[in-house]
């Protein structure tokens, strides 16, 4: 009787053990998954660009007609921190060259016309004008402003070309040097917007691009996924209704039309909020689809929009509307009549002022913009900087000006 019992009780306890082990199995597995989707604190080896002028370090310079240069080979591009025109859009210093800083690596190259120029530590692609959709594609919609051709999957297709040879140089695996870069997806889309509301399309018919604009950046984030990619830092688009430039061109829109704490004109912000509202959902719908990737919001439209709404607070002047360098018009901004050149002037003290150049932003405000991206609030998910130490994590620019 007392064997029998106890081959009963080995019986059930057979199957009780696998039950228990598959259990276990399947609480580790699931361990995993929770873990890796949140990726833990990361040294970046490089930074990997693409984008337009707003991460622009160069490279729309070099590929210029040299008989016939950029406004921003010319003074007062530079002048705050370079003290000479950089190739970048504004007075110094953009949101890349901060990160850049803050990760303790060199800033980032240009790609076109560098020459012995190693680019283990970063390499930027980006380009004043560039689109996020394909030049073809816009003309064939009637958009037909004359922009750069250098779209993003053009950027994309030569960074890939180029890759064995970039990895090869840096004597690392390319899925490697991948996953140890932070790779930045613009500003990229804006310009999409930019020209045909420059060229008189209505609101209607603009937003119709807005689903495809944010499939060309996440079809591209999932290239770079296939290639190895680990941490994308994807920025929205800014809050357009404070733009200098929109200001300008709807500036016939009643008083009342316009916020009357800001200023700015709230149903271009609202355009603008809607396309990151999409970008958001598509980024939400890749974290499901790629857990091991870490895929961050930069939340370029709030982490400007506080300086229009308390602007003294932040050190800019009251009502930072108006173009630092510009000539004319309610806020110093007159089309065609741009910044760089003859006859243009600029304002002695760019660190009040928001804008720069119409289009552009001043180094001050990159410099904060960067900073609420870094340490918050203004990354989702944020940054994890815990490995790097608290002196990287508050650390704080100075800022050089001159006259």
């Amino acid at each position: 009787e007392d064997e029998r019992q106890r081959r009963l009780v080995s019986s059930m306890a057979s199957p009780l053990k696998k039950l228990i082990s598959s259990f276990l199995l399947i609480l580790s597995s699931s361990t995993i998954i929770v873990a890796s989707s949140e990726p833990p604190c990361r040294r970046y080896k490089s930074i990997i660009s693409f984008g337009d002028s707003i991460a622009d370090t160069g490279n729309y310079i070099h590929l210029s007609d040299v008989n016939h240069p950029p406004q921003a080979a010319f003074l007062p591009y530079g002048e705050t921190f370079f003290h000479s025109p950089s190739g970048r859009y504004s007075d110094g210093r953009l949101i890349i060259d901060f990160i850049a800083e803050f990760l303790g690596l060199p800033y980032v190259p240009p790609y076109f016309g560098s020459k012995n120029v190693i680019f283990d530590q970063g390499i930027n692609f980006a380009v004043y004008g560039a689109t996020a959709l394909d030049r073809a594609f816009l003309m064939e919609k009637g958009i037909t402003s004359d922009f750069t051709n250098v779209s993003l999957s053009v950027q994309l297709n030569i960074f890939k070309q180029i890759l064995p040879n970039l990895c090869a140089s840096t004597s690392r695996d390319c899925r490697e040097m991948l996953g140890d870069s932070l790779i930045l997806m613009g500003e990229i889309g804006g310009n999409d917007f930019n020209y045909p509301f420059f060229e008189g399309k209505s609101v209607n018919e603009i937003r119709e691009l807005v689903p495809l604009v944010i499939k060309a950046i996440t079809s591209a984030i999932v290239d770079l996924i296939d290639l190895g990619g680990k941490t994308f830092l994807v920025p929205g688009n800014f809050p357009l209704g404070c733009s200098t430039a929109y200001l300008t061109l709807f500036q016939t829109a009643k008083e009342e039309e316009h916020d009357p704490v800001t200023g700015c004109l709230p149903w271009l912000n609202d355009f603008g909020e809607h396309q990151n509202e999409q970008l958001t959902r598509e980024l939400k719908r890749l974290r499901k689809l790629y857990p091991h990737v870490n895929i961050i919001y930069a939340d370029y439209y709030y982490s400007m929009y506080r300086f229009f709404q308390e602007p003294v607070k932040y050190g800019f002047k009251k009502r930072p509307l108006a173009a630092c360098c510009g000539v004319g018009g309610k806020y110093n901004f007159t089309i065609n009549e741009e910044c760089g050149n003859r006859g243009v002037s600029c304002c002695q003290n760019p660190f009040e002022y928001v804008n720069w150049d119409g289009y552009h932003l001043t180094e001050a405000t990159h410099q904060k913009m960067a900073n609420g991206i870094l340490n918050g609030p203004y990354a989702i998910p944020a940054f994890d900087w815990s490995c790097l130490g608290s002196g990287s994590v508050d650390k704080e620019y100075s800022f050089t000006f001159s006259g």
